[in-house]
């Protein structure tokens, strides 16, 4: 299987914000309600929408007013080249996606119900040929970044590998922990300046029950002890739990009426990330990542679902401290 290696990292535009993870094509089906186990619903249609974690919030970044570079892989194959075309379009650096021949670009099969709620299953494809090798590779990127976003869609050396390089250069580093299937590396938390798991993924990630916001703001102390500058515990319309050395807080989200969750986890780590880029403080960062994601629900589809900056307005000024 031979790669088409993007050009030398020295030849990039600068990037504010550099998105280490997955690209894949979502393969969407809307029905009236989810299945139960070993029950057949019928579906109206299947739409094909661009998503994957790292795509999806390589999107939400550059819409809300940072400069964003890709770095991940796809297959030779028209999925791969629509993707690499999408992220383009919306102003996204893709000259660190690398085109690997024979491989399939990776698939999300997304069941969205009337209610909102989803379930997704990952064909992870191209995405599993990401090695540290190619991270290292794209230093000088890193060089020029100031905050470095990674997921688990990704390889977990790769993903490794560019927590610790962001973190040797004194970047900004942001781990999405999704999807997460038990608890990381203690070198891993400890290498984040912000850890976002949703209640899901912070119970996994610290064998708690999870079931309260009190309950994540308990999960998210213990990942802040493990190492973790700032933790925010994603809970959907309730807001966040949020843990850093000062702060215990949980801060409500915008009411919206969802019809559709998908992506919404994306578009809040995505505004994040611009947010901290411009220099905002931690919790205007959040105030902006929550009413990004609550535009994000009202809408279907994962990256056409994402608001642009214009709809929400600038975050509040840089922080002084």
């Amino acid at each position: 299987m031979v790669a088409k290696r993007p050009s030398a990292s020295s030849a990039h535009p600068a990037a504010d914000v550099l998105i280490v993870g997955s690209l894949n094509m979502d393969l969407v089906i809307r029905t009236p309600r989810l299945p139960r186990p070993g029950q057949t619903v019928a579906a109206p249609a299947l739409e094909t929408i661009p998503g994957g974690k790292g795509a999806n919030q390589a999107v939400a970044a550059a819409r809300l007013g940072a400069r964003v570079a890709m770095l991940g892989c796809v297959g030779d194959d028209p999925y791969g080249t629509a993707l690499r075309d999408g992220l383009r379009r919306e102003g996204v650096d893709t000259s660190m996606v690398s085109v690997h021949a024979g491989a399939a670009t990776g698939i999300a099969c997304v069941t969205v119900a009337n209610s909102g709620q989803n379930t997704i299953v990952i064909v992870a494809g191209a995405n599993e040929l990401l090695t540290p090798a190619m991270i290292e590779a794209q230093r000088a990127a890193f060089e020029r970044a100031r905050v470095i976003v990674c997921q688990l869609e990704s390889p977990p050396d790769a993903v490794e590998c560019a927590l610790k390089l962001g973190q040797r250069l004194g970047k900004t580093v942001i781990l999405n922990p999704a999807p997460a299937i038990g608890p990381l590396p203690t070198p891993w938390i400890a290498a984040c300046d912000f850890l976002i798991p949703n209640e899901t993924e912070a119970a996994l990630l610290t064998a708690r029950t999870v079931d309260s916001p009190e309950a994540a703001l308990d999960a998210a102390a213990d990942l802040h002890a493990q190492g973790a500058r700032h933790v925010i515990v994603t809970l959907g319309a309730r807001g966040v739990a949020y843990v850093d050395a000062q702060s215990r807080l949980l801060m409500p989200a915008p009411i919206a009426h969802a019809i559709d969750t998908t992506a919404a986890g994306d578009t809040f780590v995505g505004a994040l990330a611009a947010a901290l880029a411009e220099g905002v403080a931690p919790d205007t960062a959040i105030e902006f990542g929550q009413a990004a994601a609550a535009v994000s629900v009202t809408r279907l589809g994962a990256q056409p679902s994402i608001p642009f900056r214009s709809e929400l307005g600038a975050p509040a000024a840089p922080a002084t401290h």
